[in-house]
């Protein structure tokens, strides 16, 4: 059941939009941004669009982090905790971590690995789970929207992507 308007800050919208015809946990088992980079080489992950853009491997890096969160904040909700939970910069973590240091691969199995701690977190909770509420950046949440929030990040990357980093011959070559 998708959440309402009232479950998440309205900036989360386009995230929760995105998950449209498909469960937000089918959303994240199908790996869309997994699906997109399996081939690419080592090469070509560190391909960025434009300056001052992330790389291939610095986007990936990111959606791993921001999953991390997410499905941290949704298990202190889920298990009732009331204090609130902090937000964080994307840009101060991607330039924090060292993704360009690493190969894709261990990107990718990184990436792999946490998904499915994360579907099987967001698999474990019952209604009762995902209706808790909390606050997270400042802004009241529930466990079910961020779980949509979650597959909608996916989606979003997974679209810049496409759109953005392959779609010209320089992304994959």
């Amino acid at each position: 059941m998708k959440p309402e308007p009232h479950e998440y800050p309205p900036f989360m919208s386009r995230y929760v939009d995105l998950v449209a015809d498909e469960t937000p946990l089918a959303t994240l088992k199908s790996k869309p941004v997994g699906q997109l980079l399996q081939s690419l080489t080592e090469t070509a992950s560190q391909y960025r669009y434009a300056e001052g853009k992330w790389s291939i491997r610095e986007l990936l890096g990111h959606l791993v982090d921001t999953e991390r969160i997410f499905a941290y904040r949704a298990l202190c909700m889920a298990r009732g905790e009331r204090q609130p939970l902090p937000g964080f910069d994307e840009d101060a973590y991607v330039e924090n971590a060292g993704f360009e240091r690493r190969t894709l691969q261990s990107l990718l199995a990184e990436y792999a690995a946490f998904r499915e701690a994360t579907v099987l977190l967001f698999g474990s909770f019952d209604e009762a789970a995902l209706a808790q509420t909390g606050i997270s950046n400042g802004n009241p949440v529930s466990v079910r929207a961020l779980l949509h929030i979650t597959a909608g990040h996916e989606l979003h990357h997974a679209g810049i992507l496409r759109e953005r980093y392959l779609a010209g011959s320089q992304a994959v070559g």
